[in-house]
Protein backbone atom coordinates (compact mmCIF):
# COMPACT_ATOMS: atom_id res chain seq x y z
CA UNK A 1 0.00 0.00 0.00
CA UNK A 2 1.35 3.40 -1.02
CA UNK A 3 2.07 5.95 1.71
CA UNK A 4 1.86 9.68 1.04
CA UNK A 5 3.44 10.59 4.38
CA UNK A 6 5.54 9.31 7.28
CA UNK A 7 5.02 10.44 10.86
CA UNK A 8 7.48 10.40 13.73
CA UNK A 9 7.87 12.18 17.05
CA UNK A 10 10.71 14.30 18.30
CA UNK A 11 10.27 14.34 22.06
CA UNK A 12 6.56 15.30 22.23
CA UNK A 13 6.39 17.04 18.84
CA UNK A 14 4.72 15.20 15.97
CA UNK A 15 6.31 15.62 12.52
CA UNK A 16 4.79 14.47 9.23
CA UNK A 17 7.00 14.12 6.16
CA UNK A 18 4.93 14.56 3.00
CA UNK A 19 5.46 13.17 -0.48
CA UNK A 20 4.77 16.70 -1.72
CA UNK A 21 8.27 17.69 -0.46
CA UNK A 22 7.01 19.41 2.68
CA UNK A 23 7.00 18.84 6.43
CA UNK A 24 3.88 19.41 8.52
CA UNK A 25 3.75 19.99 12.27
CA UNK A 26 0.11 19.24 13.17
CA UNK A 27 0.26 20.48 16.77
CA UNK A 28 1.40 23.98 15.80
CA UNK A 29 -0.12 23.87 12.28
CA UNK A 30 3.18 24.90 10.69
CA UNK A 31 3.98 23.81 7.14
CA UNK A 32 7.66 23.81 6.15
CA UNK A 33 9.22 23.86 2.68
CA UNK A 34 12.65 24.95 1.45
CA UNK A 35 14.84 25.69 -1.56
CA UNK A 36 12.23 26.82 -4.09
CA UNK A 37 14.75 28.89 -6.10
CA UNK A 38 12.20 31.11 -7.83
CA UNK A 39 13.62 32.89 -10.86
CA UNK A 40 16.21 30.21 -11.56
CA UNK A 41 15.15 29.77 -15.19
CA UNK A 42 15.46 33.52 -15.78
CA UNK A 43 18.89 33.52 -14.15
CA UNK A 44 20.11 30.83 -16.53
CA UNK A 45 18.53 32.63 -19.50
CA UNK A 46 20.44 35.77 -18.58
CA UNK A 47 23.59 33.68 -18.76
CA UNK A 48 22.84 32.22 -22.17
CA UNK A 49 21.32 28.90 -21.09
CA UNK A 50 17.84 28.37 -22.61
CA UNK A 51 15.30 27.08 -20.08
CA UNK A 52 11.51 27.32 -20.04
CA UNK A 53 9.84 29.60 -17.51
CA UNK A 54 7.02 27.29 -16.37
CA UNK A 55 8.87 25.95 -13.31
CA UNK A 56 7.88 28.97 -11.20
CA UNK A 57 4.20 28.58 -12.15
CA UNK A 58 4.37 24.92 -11.16
CA UNK A 59 6.00 25.83 -7.84
CA UNK A 60 3.31 28.41 -7.01
CA UNK A 61 0.57 25.94 -7.94
CA UNK A 62 2.05 23.22 -5.76
CA UNK A 63 2.38 25.61 -2.81
CA UNK A 64 -1.25 26.63 -3.23
CA UNK A 65 -2.43 23.01 -3.39
CA UNK A 66 -0.53 21.85 -0.33
CA UNK A 67 -1.67 24.83 1.75
CA UNK A 68 -5.25 24.17 0.68
CA UNK A 69 -4.93 20.54 1.77
CA UNK A 70 -3.31 21.09 5.19
CA UNK A 71 -4.67 24.58 6.05
CA UNK A 72 -1.62 25.63 8.14
CA UNK A 73 -1.61 28.69 10.36
CA UNK A 74 1.87 29.40 9.10
CA UNK A 75 3.95 28.57 6.02
CA UNK A 76 7.66 28.62 6.87
CA UNK A 77 10.18 28.63 4.02
CA UNK A 78 13.59 27.43 5.19
CA UNK A 79 15.65 29.54 2.84
CA UNK A 80 16.39 30.02 -0.85
CA UNK A 81 12.95 31.26 -1.79
CA UNK A 82 14.70 32.98 -4.70
CA UNK A 83 17.65 31.87 -6.79
CA UNK A 84 19.21 35.32 -7.24
CA UNK A 85 18.35 38.95 -6.69
CA UNK A 86 19.23 39.55 -10.34
CA UNK A 87 16.44 37.31 -11.63
CA UNK A 88 13.51 38.90 -9.76
CA UNK A 89 11.28 40.88 -12.10
CA UNK A 90 8.24 42.89 -11.00
CA UNK A 91 5.83 40.10 -11.86
CA UNK A 92 7.66 37.55 -9.68
CA UNK A 93 8.03 40.06 -6.85
CA UNK A 94 4.29 40.78 -6.89
CA UNK A 95 3.42 37.07 -6.85
CA UNK A 96 5.63 36.49 -3.82
CA UNK A 97 4.33 39.53 -1.96
CA UNK A 98 0.74 38.44 -2.65
CA UNK A 99 1.31 34.95 -1.21
CA UNK A 100 0.02 35.63 2.35
CA UNK A 101 -3.23 37.06 0.98
CA UNK A 102 -3.59 34.37 -1.67
CA UNK A 103 -2.94 31.53 0.78
CA UNK A 104 -4.82 33.16 3.68
CA UNK A 105 -1.98 32.31 6.03
CA UNK A 106 1.15 33.86 7.55
CA UNK A 107 4.30 33.33 5.49
CA UNK A 108 7.76 33.40 7.07
CA UNK A 109 11.18 33.11 5.46
CA UNK A 110 14.36 31.89 7.10
CA UNK A 111 16.97 33.64 4.97
CA UNK A 112 19.08 31.41 2.75
CA UNK A 113 22.33 32.19 0.99
CA UNK A 114 20.48 32.75 -2.33
CA UNK A 115 18.06 35.23 -0.69
CA UNK A 116 20.78 37.75 0.18
CA UNK A 117 19.97 41.13 -1.36
CA UNK A 118 16.42 40.18 -2.38
CA UNK A 119 13.85 42.87 -1.57
CA UNK A 120 10.18 42.08 -0.94
CA UNK A 121 7.29 42.85 1.43
CA UNK A 122 4.55 41.07 3.38
CA UNK A 123 6.72 38.13 4.48
CA UNK A 124 8.34 37.96 7.91
CA UNK A 125 12.08 37.33 7.74
CA UNK A 126 14.33 35.53 10.23
CA UNK A 127 17.92 34.33 10.29
CA UNK A 128 17.13 31.42 12.60
CA UNK A 129 13.88 30.61 14.36
CA UNK A 130 13.30 28.51 17.44
CA UNK A 131 10.07 26.96 18.62
CA UNK A 132 9.80 24.65 21.59
CA UNK A 133 12.49 21.95 21.10
CA UNK A 134 13.06 22.61 17.39
CA UNK A 135 15.37 25.05 15.61
CA UNK A 136 14.53 26.14 12.05
CA UNK A 137 17.42 27.26 9.85
CA UNK A 138 18.55 27.25 6.23
CA UNK A 139 21.93 25.62 6.82
CA UNK A 140 22.55 23.22 9.72
CA UNK A 141 23.52 24.87 13.00
CA UNK A 142 25.32 23.71 16.13
CA UNK A 143 22.73 22.75 18.72
CA UNK A 144 22.81 23.62 22.39
CA UNK A 145 21.64 20.22 23.62
CA UNK A 146 20.73 16.78 22.35
CA UNK A 147 17.01 17.30 22.95
CA UNK A 148 16.77 19.92 20.21
CA UNK A 149 16.11 19.01 16.58
CA UNK A 150 17.48 21.20 13.78
CA UNK A 151 15.23 21.23 10.71
CA UNK A 152 16.90 22.81 7.69
CA UNK A 153 17.26 22.90 3.92
CA UNK A 154 20.22 23.94 1.75
CA UNK A 155 21.52 20.41 1.17
CA UNK A 156 18.98 19.32 -1.51
CA UNK A 157 19.27 15.68 -0.37
CA UNK A 158 18.91 12.90 -2.92
CA UNK A 159 19.28 9.15 -2.88
CA UNK A 160 20.23 6.73 -5.65
CA UNK A 161 18.39 3.42 -5.80
CA UNK A 162 19.09 0.50 -8.12
CA UNK A 163 16.36 -1.50 -9.84
CA UNK A 164 17.10 -4.29 -12.33
CA UNK A 165 20.35 -2.67 -13.35
CA UNK A 166 18.90 0.84 -13.54
CA UNK A 167 20.11 3.57 -11.22
CA UNK A 168 17.33 5.96 -10.21
CA UNK A 169 17.67 9.26 -8.34
CA UNK A 170 15.03 10.55 -5.92
CA UNK A 171 14.64 13.55 -3.65
CA UNK A 172 14.46 12.55 -0.02
CA UNK A 173 14.18 13.58 3.60
CA UNK A 174 17.46 12.84 5.35
CA UNK A 175 18.14 12.57 9.07
CA UNK A 176 21.62 12.91 10.56
CA UNK A 177 20.90 11.01 13.75
CA UNK A 178 24.34 11.82 15.18
CA UNK A 179 23.78 15.59 15.01
CA UNK A 180 19.98 15.76 15.33
CA UNK A 181 19.54 17.38 11.93
CA UNK A 182 16.61 16.73 9.60
CA UNK A 183 17.23 17.91 6.03
CA UNK A 184 14.17 18.66 3.92
CA UNK A 185 14.07 17.91 0.18
CA UNK A 186 14.31 20.85 -2.20
CA UNK A 187 10.79 22.00 -3.05
CA UNK A 188 11.56 23.75 -6.33
CA UNK A 189 11.08 21.89 -9.60
CA UNK A 190 14.28 23.30 -11.09
CA UNK A 191 16.72 22.18 -8.40
CA UNK A 192 19.52 19.65 -8.38
CA UNK A 193 20.60 17.56 -5.44
CA UNK A 194 23.43 15.90 -3.56
CA UNK A 195 23.73 12.26 -2.48
CA UNK A 196 23.15 11.65 1.23
CA UNK A 197 25.74 10.15 3.50
CA UNK A 198 25.28 6.44 4.06
CA UNK A 199 24.89 7.03 7.79
CA UNK A 200 21.79 9.23 7.27
CA UNK A 201 18.31 7.80 7.77
CA UNK A 202 16.37 8.41 4.56
CA UNK A 203 12.83 8.59 3.21
CA UNK A 204 12.69 8.69 -0.60
CA UNK A 205 10.04 10.64 -2.50
CA UNK A 206 9.25 8.42 -5.47
CA UNK A 207 6.29 10.52 -6.68
CA UNK A 208 3.94 13.32 -5.60
CA UNK A 209 1.78 10.60 -4.03
CA UNK A 210 4.34 8.23 -2.54
CA UNK A 211 7.17 8.30 -0.02
CA UNK A 212 9.08 5.23 1.13
CA UNK A 213 11.34 4.59 4.11
CA UNK A 214 14.79 3.36 3.13
CA UNK A 215 15.89 0.52 5.35
CA UNK A 216 19.58 0.46 6.22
Amino acid sequence: MKKSSFKFCWEDTLLEMLSSRALFLPQTKELLICDIHLGKAEYFQQNGIPLTNNSDENNFARIKNIVKKYTPDKLIILGDLFHSKYSIDKNLQNKVEDLPELLKTTVELILGNHDVGCDFKNIKIFDIRKTKNITFSHEPVNLENNKTLNICGHYHPKIHLKNNGDKLSFRCFAMDINKNVLYLPAFGDLTGGYPCKKSFKKWAIVSEEEIIEIKS
